[in-house]
């Protein structure tokens, strides 16, 4: 990585690794995992439904990025987690409860033909931990979770074209 070989260099620069980043104007894989939904009917999971995504609140994330640029030692890597592994089922039910729609199991090897280029993420066991940046930085996530922020409207307005 750039930034750590700068730290061997003298540069005081460090990394903060963020999981599903959520929070209101969130553009990234949870909205494209609803537009899906929506689209073909279903609010699908992978297998068993116990692939996770470990997930982070936006603000949350935020104040760990302050906290490395006061404290943050040249060479950190941060983790930016909050919930270290929330299951596709249940992802997948708050969707189709808010899009009024049936959950149904995708299997691994069509999950790219269900999900297109999310479905190597949303087949992904993508689970992490931030015990070590906790007790290092004093960071402490305080925002709600991303199945609780799932249940916000905003993630479910359909953008219409102006």
């Amino acid at each position: 990585m750039t930034a750590l070989a700068a730290a061997a260099r003298g540069v005081r620069s460090s990394v903060v690794r963020l999981p599903q980043v959520h929070g209101e104007g969130d553009h990234a894989f949870v909205p494209g995992v609803i537009d899906i939904a929506r689209a073909k009917g279903v609010s699908a999971y992978v297998g068993d439904g116990s692939t996770r995504w470990a997930a982070v609140h936006r603000d949350d994330a935020a104040v760990l990025y302050r906290l490395a640029l006061e404290n943050a030692p040249a060479g950190t890597v941060l983790h930016a987690v909050a919930d270290e592994g929330v299951p596709g089922l249940e992802i997948a039910e708050v969707i189709a409860k808010r899009l009024d729609i049936p959950t149904t199991s995708v299997p691994v090897e069509k999950a790219e033909a269900h999900f297109g280029w999310l479905g190597h993420f949303v087949a992904s066991d993508l689970v992490g931990t931030s015990t070590l940046t906790r007790e290092r930085f004093g960071w402490t996530p305080t925002r709600i979770g991303l199945l609780a922020d799932l249940d916000h409207d905003y993630y479910f307005e359909v953008n219409q074209p102006s």
